[in-house]
């Protein structure tokens, strides 16, 4: 064979052996329709553990850590790798801005934030509680989007609180539970209101096995 034919085609072999290995598969879509669940991926270039503490944590009252585990369908395994985000309303029940945000922070405002569960599926946020929003009898909620390796992102039941009279009820009826219930009990431990809800991934979620 002609020695330049023949470099040739161990180049080309190369090269189609470097496109087959770094062909992604496309992520499966589940969880049905998601408003917003692109703002997942708008932590652009931080580079996400498994804690967060978002804006006006210090100054703000009350103080709330949000903790837990990620946890594989069976409910016990733990799933690393998994990224979770938050966003919630500032205590007078309003998205608030700073005027220059990009993306969907333009209707999530400032106090969101990300991470990325470790080896053993922990999370934790800091933050604080949020409050309701002004003239609605909605409770008081974070918003949580989730993404797990090979899945688009969807949304899992609402953080809401157990001792918010807005709970109602009818307001806990209508809850899918998503991921697990999404009702949670504070307790005060040294200061700070800890809620803790572990996440069960696929758990009363739409397509996704």
């Amino acid at each position: 064979m002609n020695p330049l034919r023949f470099s040739f085609l161990v180049v080309s072999i190369a090269f189609t052996t470097i496109a087959c290995q770094t062909q992604q598969t496309p992520d499966k879509i589940v969880g049905g329709p998601c408003e917003g669940c692109e703002a997942l991926q708008e932590y652009g270039s931080q580079k996400l553990s498994n804690t967060d503490t978002l804006p006006n944590f210090i100054q703000t009252e009350p103080k709330l850590k949000i903790t837990g585990k990620v946890l594989l369908k069976d409910g016990k395994t733990p799933a690393e790798g998994v990224i979770l985000y938050i966003y919630h309303t500032d205590r007078t029940g309003v998205y608030p801005v700073l005027g220059d945000e990009k993306g969907w922070a333009k209707r999530h405002g400032y106090l969101r934030g990300w991470v990325k569960t470790d080896a053993d599926g922990k999370y934790t946020f800091y933050t604080f509680r949020p409050g309701a929003y002004p003239d609605r009898g909605e409770p008081e909620h974070i918003h949580l989007t989730l993404k797990e390796p090979g899945k688009i992102a969807y949304y899992l039941d609402e953080f809401v609180f157990e001792d918010d009279p807005r709970l109602t009820q009818a307001e806990r009826n209508r809850l899918p539970n998503r991921g697990g219930s999404g009702i949670t009990n504070p307790v005060l431990e040294n200061g700070i209101w800890v809620i803790r809800r572990d996440l069960v991934l696929g758990k009363n979620i739409p397509n996704y096995e």
